[in-house]
């Protein structure tokens, strides 16, 4: 397993590239998290379970994703700020087929 790159626009606009490691079946809100890209306690705030929508983030990138679940569609139906890119970033775990993806965490409500 290696590390891949991701790019992620933190909520004041700012990019950051980041190293992602592959082998410890992370998600993408947890690199945020590690990273402390988001203030403590406005990411993730549900755990990563598709319950509260406070880890939306825009895919930038022409990745293809894991299709979205039920809950992930149904969280993003009642979330405010939401697109036509909109995922959970706890949703999208890190893989190596993900190298170079590009995202922005939507504003917090």
């Amino acid at each position: 397993m290696i590390d891949i790159k991701i790019t992620i626009t933190d909520r004041q606009g700012v990019k950051h590239q980041v190293d992602a490691p592959t082998d410890m079946n992370m998600n993408v809100m947890e690199l945020v998290r590690s990273y402390e890209l988001a203030p403590e306690g406005t990411i993730g705030i549900c755990g990563g379970m598709a319950m509260c929508a406070s880890c939306q983030c825009y895919v930038f990138s022409n990745h293809e994703l894991p299709e979205m679940s039920y809950d992930e569609d149904l969280m993003l139906s009642e979330a405010f700020n939401v697109k036509g890119n909109s995922r959970l970033s706890c949703q999208i775990f890190i893989k190596e087929e993900l190298d170079g993806l590009e995202i922005e965490l939507a504003p917090e409500v």
